[in-house]
């Protein structure tokens, strides 16, 4: 597996170590050392297929240039690992809030880094069979295409939030703990609570609008996906 990463690091010294790791890889690499510049790369071609966001940045925070490649018809769905010496839980959230598909703490072990650029890069990448788009109720899904309506209406998700809706659906009816979640979605890394699962299913119920009784609350168990809201138990608020 190869890429282009798209490196967003203030830290020139940093930059160049990543760069040298990510190209001994297999990967290829753009560097950028402001948001600004950041997003001027995200939408020129060759697209970056990941990108690595600092949150500390000398012109706008990480965060503000994750939520405008969020709202970016080209770039909503690029993958991004953010970087930052912040290690606090809520500093882990606020980053999965805005769209983030994976955090990783500085200093972080390099081999640590490259295993995690591959998972979010294999939840990426297409099927190798193109299918129609299956219908769940209102919902329709393209697992090749990385797309979702509601009705008529496209719903565009992170790589993170598709991945957590297709596990859902994969096992529809049955309950998820989060623990089963968060092995499954998110790999178990080190550091993240069922908190993790709470934020990102509150996200994708948002964006599935009318439909977002679809994903249901069990409380004190887990989540459980299904089109039938005449099973609805008991839901959290």
């Amino acid at each position: 597996m190869s890429g282009l990463i798209l490196i967003v690091e203030d830290e020139r010294d940093l930059v160049a170590t990543l760069e040298y790791a990510l190209e001994r890889e297999g990967f290829r690499t753009r560097s950028a050392y402001t948001g600004r510049q950041a997003l001027e790369i995200a939408v020129t071609e060759p697209a970056p297929d990941l990108v690595l966001l600092d949150l500390m940045l000398p012109d706008m925070s990480g965060t503000q240039v994750c939520q405008q490649l969020r709202a970016g018809e080209r770039t909503r769905a690029m993958p991004v690992i953010m970087m930052t010496a912040k290690a606090e839980e809520v500093d882990r959230v606020v980053g999965f809030e805005v769209g983030a598909d994976d955090y990783v703490v500085k200093p972080f072990s390099l081999r640590e880094l490259m295993l995690r650029i591959r998972a979010v890069l294999r939840r990426k990448a297409p099927a190798e069979t193109t299918l129609a788009p299956t219908p769940y109720g209102r919902l329709r899904v393209d697992m090749d295409g990385h797309r979702v309506w509601v009705d008529e209406g496209e719903v565009t998700l992170t790589a993170l939030e598709f991945r957590l809706l297709t596990t859902l659906i994969a096992r529809r009816g049955r309950v998820q703990t989060r623990d089963a979640l968060l092995a499954d979605v998110w790999g178990v890394q080190p550091g993240l609570t069922t908190r993790t699962v709470d934020t990102h299913v509150r996200r994708l119920r948002k964006k599935l609008g009318d439909i977002a009784d679809y994903v249901q609350t069990l409380r004190g168990v887990g989540y459980r996906f299904t089109t039938d809201l005449r099973a609805a138990e008991d839901d959290e608020p």
